[in-house]
């Protein structure tokens, strides 16, 4: 026979444990809930990015690039009017696409970009590939050191860096006082405001971008493949070109396109360091919309940019996921 007492206590005991599952319960749902909340949030904050500083303005652009140059403020026709019996009236303007192809500057120009920018990614890869494989066999505190040496440039402002190197290329500036003082040379030599410069400010400039992405893919290989090729009789040279090489590629292929897209659309580097000798895409947009206030044409020129700038990176995407399915 129970006891008064004792069924007390068993029904007081039933009790909190009731209210032990149901606040369980209720802490479970509160979370999943702030979690699902908190998911949604982190994947809508990047979309709100792109569509303000990206899709807004591409379509601001879009919008000039189809209107008609005006003395007036702003410097161009309005895309949509009412006409006289109160219909809208859309009015586009493809010449100032077709005028890009007539006039040659912008096709050199064009060019001149693409060509600039390529070698300069070459040579960042051949500068960065062995100064990333050198970082990852570097021991631990040393690795750490040469990831530092490379991020550091990025604590000192792009333009300042920009300047110190048009005082070391400049007639007289550091490196031809130290080759005339080496006896290398009798007299300066030309190096500002030419192809030259511009490439070594470029490399400078974007040579990290080359080299984390780089270091980031051969942080992840799998050493034990190097000394299976190895055992297997392998030259270190071949079991670079056949192991190593081939499983870098994606690294490879996001560094290229750290370098190539900036360094085509790059304005400071060519006008500081290459002055009017050398044309790229960015001072004609600078010219148009700020010497010319021709904004229809700049924002064609910017809509084209664009456009060839998008293609490399629809191929490496879609060369990602061909190799995703693969």
């Amino acid at each position: 026979m129970i006891k008064p007492t004792d069924s007390a206590l068993t029904a007081s005991r039933l009790n909190e444990s009731t209210k032990m599952i149901f606040h369980r319960r209720w802490v479970r749902v509160v979370d999943n809930f702030f979690q699902s909340r908190w998911k949604g949030l982190s994947v809508a904050i990047p979309y709100v990015w792109l569509v303000i500083f990206f899709l807004i303005p591409f379509f601001i652009v879009l919008k000039i690039s189809f209107a008609e140059s005006l003395i007036a403020s702003p410097p161009f026709s309005s895309l949509f009017e009412w006409s006289e019996d109160a219909a809208l009236k859309m009015t586009l303007i493809f010449d100032n696409f077709a005028y890009l192809w007539e006039d040659d500057l912008y096709v050199k120009t064009y060019l001149n970009s693409v060509k600039i920018s390529t070698i300069s990614t070459i040579l960042c890869l051949l500068i960065g590939y062995p100064m990333a494989y050198a970082i990852v066999r570097a021991s631990g505190t040393m690795k750490y050191l040469l990831l530092l040496m490379v991020i550091l440039p990025f604590w000192t402002s792009f333009l300042l860096r920009v300047y110190a190197w048009m005082g070391i290329l400049a007639d007289q500036g550091t490196l031809n006082s130290f080759l005339i003082w080496a006896g290398v040379i009798d007299q300066p030599i030309r190096m500002m405001y030419s192809e030259f410069a511009v490439y070594i400010g470029i490399v400078y400039s974007y040579l990290p971008f080359m080299i984390l992405p780089l270091y980031a893919n051969l942080e992840k290989l799998d050493l034990t493949l190097h000394e299976a090729a190895s055992d297997l009789g392998a030259h270190p040279i071949t079991v670079f070109f056949t192991v190593t090489l081939p499983l870098t590629i994606p690294g490879i292929i996001a560094g290229g396109l750290l370098v190539f897209i900036p360094a085509t659309g790059e304005f400071v580097i060519p006008d500081l360091l290459g002055g009017g000798n050398v044309l790229m895409i960015g001072r004609v947009l600078y010219d148009e919309f700020n010497s010319n206030h021709d904004w229809p044409v700049a924002a064609a020129v910017a809509i084209a940019l664009l456009i060839l700038l998008v293609i490399p990176m629809m191929l490496y995407q879609h060369a990602q996921s061909r190799q995703i399915n693969n």
